[in-house]
Order: C-alpha cells, then structure tokens, then sequence
C-alpha cells in the first residue's frame, strides 16, 4: 500500500510538473447577427449572418517552455457559420483562419512559419478602425485590406520584442510556383508603437501577381501591388480617436470586393492609384461603447471611381463575455464606383447596410 501511495505522488508530481511547462488554451467567439443590406442591383435583402462583428471561430493555441527563455507556441484556427454549421470557406480548409507552429523568446523575439495575419490587416484592425474591421462599418468596405491582405499563407512571420514602446513586425510569404521563387510571393514591414494611450503602426505591404510557367502555360508577368499604410489611435478616457491613410499602388492594390454589385453595363475598374483615409471616434457610455466613423477612398486614375462612407454603431456589454451590438453605414460612390457596405465577414450587396446581433466569447 505504501509503494502504490508513493508510486501515484511521483505521477501526480510529474503531471504538475508537465502542465506547469506546457498547456493547450480552445478559445473561440461566437457571433451572429441580423443584417438588412439596401442599394444593391439584386434587391433588398434580410438575413441571419454569421461574424458581423467578429468571424464566428473556434481555436487551439499552444505554448511548451523549453527552458532558456525559450518557448514553442502554435495557434490551429478554424472559421464556421453560426447561422447554418458550416465552415467559413469555399475551400473546406480546416484551419482556415490561421495555423501557424514556432518559437518565441522574450528577449529575442517571436518566428513562426504557416498561414497567418498580414502586418496591414493587424494596423488597420487593431489600430485605425474603431469598428475593429467588423460591423457595417467596417474599415474593409473601403480599404484594401480583405482577401489575401488578411491572412497569408506560407508565411514566415519575425516579430521583435517591444522596446520603450517600440516593435518591428516581418512577414515573407512563399509564392511555391514551380520554376520561379518570385512568383506568388508577398511581403510586408510594420513599424509599432505603443505608450501611454498613443498606439501608431506605419505598414509597408508588397504582392508578387506574377504566375510561373506550367506545362504548356507560359509564365506571365503583372504589376506588383503595394500598400503604405499609417495608423494611429489615441485614448483620451472620456474619447478615443483614430486616424489612418493608405496609398495602394498597381494590380490588386485595391479591389472591388464584389465585382459589379450594382449591375452597371461597365463594371467598375479596380483601382490601382488609390489614396485612403478614415477619422473615427469611440466614446464609453456606461456599459456600452459608441463606434462612427469616416471613410473616403480618392482613385487618382483617370477614371476618377471615388467613393466615402460614413458609420455609427453602439456595442452594448452585458458581460464580460458578452455584448449586444447594433450598426449602420452608407456609402456614396461616384462615377461608377461599385464599393458596398459589408462587416467583418460578408462583403455586401449594396450600399447600405443595419446590422442587430449578439457576440460571445470563450
């Protein structure tokens, strides 16, 4: 009796121990809304949308400790529609959202390879948007910051430690184009800053649209897309204010999200000399906060497809967990511009747009 009570202190220790060096956090948000989209060639339409705030998810994040201020981390994250149980891709990639696997040190920084978030995306998300990227008025309705600027795949991604407020963020997408190493490739430099209320990011994004030859395919050679985005938000307590402008320059530096939402007999043309600005403010009232802003996009090509939207939106904490949120935004586009209002999950249908729902997190 005595050996087997030994025996199970040894294991228990051992298991203390094992929990204490590694863990696995499942995480997740649950968000879905109502969502009322007008102005669109289609018709009025009413739906139960799934990640009008926030993309409905479900995630594993890991992390070992292997000694020497060294540790090993992973994130698996997989997107789904709350509305009908289905994974939010056209893909049918699992981990859609993000699976990356890598080392992380907190005096040498943090290197991780796999499919993971552009330093645009984080600026414009977590730093210029007072919508957070999501709701009606979401920065992405104007701002090229969806698609392939969100999340890239085959990425190796540096992130520095943070000194005095200040960190440096690299990203190097592979193109993996047989035959060419530049190909597909995508790469982008954010410069942060944090401190006493003041956050700043000045992102530097640059995409390869060249496709290397296969079989009998012949390689073609297209113009690169770059974005120079700055960002910047400040906390006053009783108001935040947020600010950013974007230069998009050459193929896909600014899509059109939906091709031609609006049935016009000339599609509109997808800018690529665009400049990009936003002001925006949240106010804390009580248990809720309130969300507007501004939004003009400026195409400097001769076709002159300009477009703004402006929003306000109120999200409503009715735990620390959970909040009821409702939003509005309308755009104005001009000379055949085809922007539309979407939120963080669906670009839309037309140019304007009410949004109603609830949001969880675990």
């Amino acid at each position: 009796m005595k050996k087997l009570t030994l025996a199970a202190i040894i294991a228990g220790s051992f298991a203390a121990t094992a929990s204490a060096q590694s863990n696995v956090t499942i995480y997740g948000i649950v968000d879905a809304g109502i969502v009322r989209e007008t102005g669109g060639a289609a018709g009025d339409v009413t739906k139960v949308t799934s990640g009008v705030g926030s993309q409905s998810r479900i995630g594993f994040r890991g992390t070992e400790d292997l000694g020497s201020d060294l540790s090993a981390i992973f994130t698996l994250e997989a997107g789904y529609k709350l509305d009908d149980g289905t994974l939010d891709n056209t893909s049918s990639a699992l981990f859609n959202r993000q699976a990356f696997v890598g080392l992380k040190s907190k005096t040498l920084g943090t290197l991780t390879l796999g499919r993971q978030y552009n330093p645009l995306y984080n600026a414009l998300s977590k730093v210029a948007d007072p919508f957070g990227a999501g709701y009606a008025g979401s920065a992405k309705n104007l701002f090229p910051a969806g698609g392939v600027n969100t999340r890239v795949s085959n990425a190796i991604v540096y992130a520095t430690p943070t000194w005095a407020g200040f960190s440096v963020e690299g990203l190097y997408a592979l193109g993996e184009q047989a035959g060419d190493n530049t190909a597909g490739r995508q790469f982008a430099i954010g410069f942060n800053y944090s401190n006493a209320g003041l956050n700043a990011s000045l992102v530097y994004n640059n995409r390869n649209n060249d496709t290397a030859a296969s079989g009998t395919t012949a390689a073609v050679d297209r113009e690169t897309g770059k974005n120079t985005l700055f960002a910047i938000n400040y906390d006053f307590k009783v108001v935040k204010v947020f600010g950013a402008y974007e230069r998009d320059k050459g193929l896909n530096s600014s899509p059109i999200p939906v091709a031609n939402a609006y049935g016009f007999k000339t599609a509109p043309k997808p800018s690529t000399d665009a400049a990009d600005a936003l002001v925006g403010v949240t106010v804390p009232v009580g248990s809720g906060t309130i969300m507007a802003s501004w939004m003009n996009k400026n195409d400097k090509t001769a076709s002159n497809q300009d477009a703004h939207q402006w929003a306000v939106g109120y999200s409503h904490g009715l735990s620390k967990r959970t909040s009821a949120y409702v939003a509005y935004a309308k755009i104005k586009n001009k000379n055949g511009a085809g922007y539309t209002v979407g939120n963080n999950n669906e670009a839309g249908s037309g140019d304007a747009a009410f949004n109603l729902g609830i949001r969880h997190t675990f």
